[in-house]
């Protein structure tokens, strides 16, 4: 299926980009070229990045641990 009209660039071209490293929308661009025109196909990339296991920011944990600035 074709997510980006301006640069021809499929499903399958996202889903390579992940496999290949890219572990964000913005990384899709880069690494595709989809997106960088009229944008109307971002919210498809965000899916399919989604879809493809990859966080789009890194989880924050409940509790940040103790530091001890004085020792530092």
């Amino acid at each position: 299926m074709i997510v980006c009209h301006c640069r021809v660039v499929t499903d399958r071209d996202v889903a390579d980009a992940v496999q290949a490293g890219a572990r964000s929308v913005a990384g899709v661009c880069r690494s595709t070229g989809a997106g960088r025109d009229c944008g109307a196909c971002v919210f498809s990339l965000k899916r399919l990045v989604c879809e493809h296991g990859t966080t789009l920011v890194a989880p924050v944990p409940d509790v940040l641990p103790e530091v001890d600035v004085a020792a530092s």
